[in-house]
């Protein structure tokens, strides 16, 4: 068995890949290696995987069509390893940065999740798995989220670009016929995680000694969950069939101040905290309910926030040296 895999030197692209790859899958990896954030992040990732000989990797940007199929090509295992699936991990992810360009959110988020799963469909790959966010339900949904709430009041241009490639790819299932679930992501965090979250964020201020800076006042409720988590359910949505929509969180909220009190007990540092005017595109509260992942693929969050955090810290500090320097 092959799977594609996009994004494979993203955050939770990378989990993903390990995770495949411990289970004896061939794992073909592609990704822009972009400077949305520092590279050395996506760098250090790629690093560990390349070292796993089932592992192969090819660099293209899923919203060059012609650029991502001639590689798709180039790189398609033949016969008894032929691809049998796509996770669809590549996205311009950030809800604040999504009003800055807001058209490279779309073209990599819609027109990319559109270039592969048009691939998919005219190369015969059965199943294709796309990574959405929590950003979808918005501020109105009532919580827990529920996949079968409204989801058409999205306060981002990330939000709407995430919506868009779900609504894209059950019509390919409808007219096509190919196996579609869409994974809908809350907060995730970890070791690796993205410099531009508050996890990644909090743990490098309070470890040197710099001041804390929350937009709003920090009683805004987070489904932090945790990445080797994220990563085992999106593997086992593989097995499913149709078209389906699962939340993947950790259905135990906790405010942005908890977590701030979590790493600060954690490092021994009380920190400085400067709050910020709260920004439109933040969502007081995120939720989910888990329930559909339960049935349908067996799936429960098995770490604790006070394990994931102690290490995201671990690994912060393995790698402080050049982490300390990174922009976020």
């Amino acid at each position: 068995m092959a799977v594609l895999v996009t994004g494979c030197a993203g955050f939770i692209g990378w989990k993903v890949c390990e995770t495949l790859l411990r289970e004896g899958t061939r794992v073909v990896g592609v990704d822009d290696l972009n400077d949305h954030y520092d590279p050395r992040l996506k760098q250090w990732r790629l690093d560990r995987l390349k070292q796993d000989g089932n592992f192969t990797f090819a660099r293209a940007d899923v919203s060059r069509r012609d650029e991502l199929w001639e590689v798709l090509r180039t790189l398609r295992p033949q016969g008894e390893e032929d691809l049998e699936a796509i996770i669809n991990l590549a996205a311009r992810p950030g809800v604040r940065q999504s009003i800055v360009d807001p058209f490279k959110y779309f073209q990599t988020n819609v027109i990319g999740a559109l270039n592969l799963i048009e691939w998919a469909c005219r190369e015969g790959i059965p199943r294709y798995v796309l990574a959405s966010s929590s950003s979808v339900y918005g501020e109105s949904c009532p919580r827990p989220f529920r996949e079968d709430a409204r989801t058409d009041e999205p306060v981002s241009p990330y939000a709407a670009s995430k919506k868009a490639a779900e609504v894209l790819c059950h019509a390919y299932h409808y007219l096509y016929g190919i196996d579609v679930t869409v994974l809908r992501y809350f907060t995730v965090y970890g070791p690796a995680g993205r410099p531009d979250m508050a996890m990644f964020r909090f743990i490098r201020w309070v470890a040197e000694g710099e001041t804390i800076r929350i937009y709003g006042d920090g009683e805004q409720e987070r489904d932090f969950t945790y990445v080797d988590d994220i990563a085992s359910g999106t593997v086992k949505a593989l097995e499913l069939s149709g078209f389906n929509v699962i939340n993947l969180g950790s259905d135990r909220p906790v405010t942005v101040n908890e977590v701030l009190r979590v790493i600060s007990a954690q490092l021994g540092k009380e920190p400085a905290v400067s709050f910020l005017p709260p920004e439109k595109t933040d969502v007081r509260a995120t939720w989910a309910n888990i329930s559909r992942a339960r049935s349908l693929i067996a799936w429960e969050p098995e770490t604790a926030l006070e394990d994931g955090v102690r290490a995201a810290i671990d690994w912060y500090l393995e790698n402080r040296s050049w982490l300390k320097e990174i922009n976020i």
